[in-house]
Order: C-alpha cells, then sequence, then structure tokens
C-alpha cells in the first residue's frame, strides 16, 4: 500500500467518487482504508445498561486501498507515489512535482538544518549540603 494514516486521498470509484477525506485507519494485510466521510453505513447498538437508549451510529466502513488516489499536498493533484533514496533514508515521493511526501522526514531534515543550542546541565545539590555551605561562609 502506497497511503499512510494521516494522508489525503480522493476515491476513484464507487458511490463515493471524487470525494477527498483523510485516512483514518489502514489495514496492510486486507489491503483496506477507512477514509473519513466515505462510505458511511449505518450501525444499530442495544442498550447495554438501564440509564442507555438504543441508537443508530453512522460510521465510515472500509473500502479497498486500490480505490483511492494519493492527493499531494504541494501541488493538489491526485498522483502515484514513487519512491527516491534522500540522505540515505528510503522517502515517498510525488511523481508530478517531485515533492516529498513523507512529513515525518521532512521536520527531521528542518531540525538538522538548524544546529541544536545545548545548556549546560544545571549542577545538583543536596538541600543540607547549601545549609552547611551557606553557613561555612558566614
Amino acid at each position: 500500500m502506497n497511503v499512510k494514516v494521516n494522508d489525503t486521498v480522493i476515491v476513484l470509484t464507487g458511490k463515493y467518487k471524487g470525494k477527498q477525506g483523510k485516512i483514518l485507519k489502514t489495514d496492510p494485510k486486507g489491503g483496506r482504508v477507512i477514509v473519513e466521510g466515505v462510505n458511511i453505513v449505518h450501525k444499530h447498538e442495544k442498550a447495554r445498561k438501564a440509564n442507555e437508549t438504543s441508537r443508530i451510529v453512522e460510521e465510515e466502513a472500509p473500502i479497498d486501498a486500490s480505490n483511492v488516489m494519493f492527493v499531494c499536498d504541494k501541488c493538489g493533484k491526485p498522483t502515484r507515489v514513487g519512491h527516491s533514496v534522500v540522505d540515505g533514508k528510503k522517502v515517498r515521493v510525488c511523481k508530478k512535482c517531485g515533492a516529498v511526501l513523507d512529513k515525518a522526514y521532512v521536520k527531521k531534515s528542518k531540525k538538522a538544518a538548524e544546529p541544536e543550542k545545548a545548556e549546560a546541565p544545571k549542577k545538583r545539590t543536596r538541600k543540607r549540603s547549601q545549609k552547611t555551605e551557606e553557613e561555612n561562609k558566614e
């Protein structure tokens, strides 16, 4: 599967064709994904306790991963996902505009560019030893 959780995708086939949404959950073994606002089903819930009421709940059902296509954040177009090696790390790349799609990798590369300011750790002293040092000074 070329899609991950929190990716924006567009539905290619079925009742919800053309609808965009964010991926909430993936099932790589089954090849299915749950997309926000797509494939809504009604589930009947029975009251389990005396103070609860029975109700009908609307929730998203999984659809096949082959029926969705990734939407690039940079160019805003549905695209296939390519793979490339950048700085020794394999990352996902947009095939239309060439932008890096892995958000975690983008954040790490920005941090690596900025040198971190390291502060010296504070010296720990016991309260008793502080009192004795103050008494000795006086």
